[in-house]
Order: structure tokens, then C-alpha cells, then sequence
């Protein structure tokens, strides 16, 4: 295919197509393929600009902010509707870029409905208080208002969910956006922002601007019209946008990196346990913030459970992630590829020993597959135990009672995530109150809703996504007071 065929993706600003100021393209592929499909703008910090001002002018002199809060969830419904409309469309495009199942990309993207549709609902659900204060012939009420413009910057493993998990109730809450996605993933983005227009979402209100981190993600994140930060990815960036947000003293929401512990005990349902395992660390190829990458097993249990581990695993079928059959497909970046590959030969030299995996697959499309692979005999104190592979690498590691598995499970940098499998009530309870992770799943793995709040503890991040109190990420809090005394006190006097 001849480079002027290909599909040219320009930003997204002032509610149309915008050419990058440089005149410069990225190149994106095709992950089963190793094909490049399409090629998307180059942004700098000119376009970063450009899209930041049509954001600030949409939220201060638009037909947006004139609108009523139930006015804007009637907006958001319709985008909900539109994205469902437009479902095979979205995914196709999300799936190519990525190589993510299509199965999977195309339920993902249909969800994202539900997520705008439940922010749709809330927009108009806002109430302030009345306060009772001690301080007589006054009347205290609070507000809360928008924020202003917010700075949405998202991965390449699913960046339409992860842009509606921000989007959604920023824009309920009736702030405006720039989207900066990743560039491995970019088109999609540019797809799902044509629907503003249908949806009645005005022109500025949402705006996407593509390229690499440094020259375009910092410029939005430090440009002073910024008021917060949106960013899901890996811990080390997260530190760095968060060091630049501090310096604006923006605000920020920073879902960030996981090493989960999914831990199972001797009395759990051991073949549910291993369907929450392989749904854990081997769905998505490995490729998921939540990942549950540290296998927990109790000593009494721990041959018996890798053997069936090992006899369910090797059924799974790999290949073109667009076929319905595929089970698990190929990384989604060569980057990403070879770091997966590094930790596997590292795992190897400090002592891990590899029952499952641990080859890349040539022979399959481009050669961008890594095999599930399952290592035994880890220590947590490996490398491949206490840092973030975001690959469908497994790390068994034993435990013996219950305090080993919470010393085990919790000594770690990252608290996103962790499960527990067991039929004793009193030891999930016990369990779900130590764990330092922001979700911990009892007997099963990876669910997840609009209705609940996501995030982590420690180096997994800041602040909450979805759940009815994460709109007020979004939100600024106002305390007014109203004088009923017809004379002004003596200023001297303090009240």
C-alpha cells in the first residue's frame, strides 16, 4: 500500500480538523500485521495552545456554559446513544490501532454508552447545602462550579474507555477538554470526536490534539488556562506530570501502575480460582493497569493449583485479534514488546523458573506475541515481582498463612489492586481490610462499573475515576455568605 493511500488523521480543534502547525505526521501501525494503516498529526506545543484557547473559549464565552445542567446531561445521553450507533465503527478502528480482541474492544467501546449515559444522568444532580453557621444574621450556602479546561492524556492499551472514565464527568460537571492520546493510539480519539457535532456538543467543547508526551502532553499540562490534569499511564510519567501540574498548582487525577496481588488460599473453589487467574494477567494480553501479576498461592495448594493453571492456559489460542475465535492477540506496541521480553530473560537469570511461555511467537503475524508465560520460585523481592511488566508474564509466589500473604501482598511500591479467593467469610473480610489497594475483589477478578470508584494507593495513583463522587474531581467548591443585617457590624469587632 502506497503511502498516499493511507488515511491521514489531523487534530481536532474548534470542532473540526486541524493540520498540525509543523506539518509533520506520525506514522501508526498495526500490531498483528506490523502494517502501518495510517498516520496521525504531530502536535507541538503551538497546537497544544491552539486547542487549549478553544477550550477556554468554549467554557467562558459559548453556548456551553449558558446551558442548563439537565441541558447538558440531554447532550451527553444523546452522546451515549451515538457512541452505541457507532460501535462497530470505533471498535474496528481501536482494534487495529492496538490489537487488542476485537471481541473485547467492541464491548468496551459499547459500555462506554453506559458511562456517559450514567454521567448524563448526574449532571443535573449536583446539590449544594445550606450551613448551618454560629454566626447570626447571615445565610451561608455552598456551589459548585466547573473547574474550567481540562487536560485528558490516556494510554494506548484502551483509550476510549480511559477517556470516558475522565470525559464523561468533566463534561456533566460542565467543564471543557483537550484529549492528548497516546501516540500508538490515536486514531480512534479523532473518530469518536466527529460525534460532538451530532450530539449537540458545541464546537471547542472537546478537542484532540496527537502526538508525543514530551512535545505535547507537557505543553497542555503547564499551559496556565489548564485547571487539572487527567492522566492514565505508567508511574514514572505520572510523576512527571504530576511535578509539572504542582507548578500551576493544577489539580490532578493520576491512575498509574500496578503489580496486583490476586491471592488464593487453600479452602477457595481452586477452578473458579484459576478462571480469575488466567482473567487476571492473561486478558489483554497482560496489557491492563489492574493485572493480577503476583500470584498469591498457599504452600499446601501451590503444585496442584500450577498444574491445572498450566492445563488451562495451554488451550488459549493465539492469533489475529480480529477473529472471533482469537484468544489472546499481540502487544500492542514494539516497545512494549521488547520490555516484556527483557523481564522474561531477567526472571530467568535471577532464579525464576518458567513452567508455561516464556517465547515470543515469529510465526504469528508481525511476530509481536509473547507466549502466556507463568514463572515459579519467585521471590517478592525479584525485579520481576516489584516492577510493572504490563505483559501476560505471571509471577507465582508462595505463602503460608494468612499474615504471610498480607506481608507478601502488601510490600510493594503499587496499591491499585488485589483479589481474594476463599470460602471463609470471617478471612475475605479480614483480607478486604488489609490490603492496601483502592479495588480488592472477593472470588472473582477485573470487574469493574461506572457505578464504582476506581484507583490506587500509594504509587498507583491520585484521586478516584467513575462512581457518582468522582465528579467532583471536576468541580470547584464555592461557600457564599449573605448578609441579613440591614447595619454592617463594627469592622473592628470580629465576628
Amino acid at each position: 500500500m502506497g503511502s498516499e493511500t493511507l488515511p491521514r488523521y489531523e487534530h481536532w480543534i474548534e470542532g473540526a480538523d486541524a493540520a498540525p502547525a509543523s506539518g509533520r505526521y506520525l506514522p501508526t501501525e498495526d500490531p498483528f500485521s506490523g502494517r502501518v494503516w495510517a498516520s496521525i498529526a504531530r502536535g507541538d506545543a503551538e497546537d497544544a495552545r491552539r486547542a487549549v484557547e478553544s477550550a477556554h473559549r468554549a467554557f467562558t464565552t459559548g453556548p456551553w456554559p449558558r446551558l442548563t445542567a439537565s441541558e447538558r446531561g440531554r447532550r451527553l445521553w444523546r452522546l451515549g446513544d451515538l457512541i452505541v450507533a457507532h460501535v462497530d465503527h470505533l471498535a474496528e478502528i481501536e482494534q487495529r490501532d492496538n490489537g487488542k480482541l476485537g471481541t473485547e474492544v467492541r464491548a468496551q467501546v459499547r459500555y462506554m454508552g453506559d458511562y456517559f449515559r450514567y454521567y448524563a444522568g448526574l449532571a443535573d444532580k449536583i446539590e449544594s447545602s445550606v450551613l448551618p453557621t454560629d454566626k447570626p444574621g447571615v445565610f451561608a450556602y455552598t456551589r459548585y462550579e466547573p473547574k474550567g479546561v481540562i487536560a485528558i492524556i490516556t494510554p494506548w492499551n484502551s483509550p476510549l474507555t480511559l477517556t470516558s472514565w475522565k470525559l464523561a464527568p468533566a463534561l456533566a460537571a460542565g467543564c471543557t477538554a483537550v484529549v492528548k492520546p497516546s501516540e500508538f493510539t490515536s486514531a480512534s480519539m479523532i473518530e469518536f470526536a466527529r460525534l460532538m457535532e451530532q450530539a449537540g456538543i458545541p464546537a471547542g467543547v472537546v478537542n484532540v490534539v496527537t502526538g508525543l508526551g514530551p512535545e505535547v502532553g507537557e505543553a497542555l499540562v503547564t499551559h496556565p488556562a489548564v485547571a487539572h490534569v487527567g492522566f492514565t499511564g505508567g508511574t514514572v510519567a505520572g510523576r512527571r506530570i504530576y511535578e509539572l501540574a504542582a507548578r500551576g498548582l493544577k489539580t490532578v487525577t493520576l491512575e498509574l501502575g500496578g503489580k496486583s496481588p490476586n491471592v488464593v488460599f487453600e479452602d477457595a473453589d481452586l477452578e473458579q480460582a484459576v478462571k480469575g487467574t488466567v482473567s487476571g494477567i492473561f486478558a489483554a494480553s497482560g496489557q491492563s493497569c489492574q493485572a493480577g501479576s503476583r500470584l498469591l498461592l498457599q504452600s499446601s495448594i501451590h503444585d496442584r493449583f500450577v498444574g491445572m493453571l498450566v492445563d488451562f492456559i495451554a488451550s488459549a489460542k493465539l492469533g489475529d485479534p480480529a477473529l472471533p475465535d482469537t484468544q489472546i492477540g499481540p502487544i500492542s506496541t514494539r516497545p512494549q514488546f521488547d520490555k516484556i521480553m527483557s523481564y522474561i530473560e531477567l526472571a530467568k537469570s535471577d532464579g525464576a523458573r518458567c513452567v508455561f511461555g516464556g517465547r515470543s511467537r515469529p510465526d504469528l503475524g508481525a511476530g509481536q506475541f509473547v507466549e502466556p508465560t507463568i514463572f515459579v520460585d519467585v521471590r517478592n523481592d525479584m525485579r520481576i515481582a516489584q516492577e510493572e511488566v504490563f505483559g501476560p508474564v505471571l509471577s507465582v509466589i508462595r505463602f503460608d498463612d494468612e499474615e504471610d500473604a498480607i506481608r507478601i501482598a502488601n510490600d510493594i511500591e503499587f496499591g491499585l489492586a488485589a483479589a481474594v479467593w476463599t470460602r471463609d467469610l470471617r478471612r475475605a473480610m479480614m483480607m478486604t481490610e488489609r490490603l492496601q489497594a483502592g479495588t480488592v475483589w472477593v472470588n472473582n477478578y477485573r470487574a469493574t462499573s461506572f457505578t464504582s470508584p476506581f484507583g490506587g494507593y500509594k504509587a498507583s495513583g491520585i484521586g478516584r475515576e467513575s462512581g457518582s463522587e468522582t465528579i467532583k474531581e471536576y468541580l470547584n467548591t464555592k461557600c457564599v455568605w449573605v448578609s441579613s443585617d440591614l447595619d454592617v457590624p463594627n469592622p473592628f469587632i470580629r465576628r
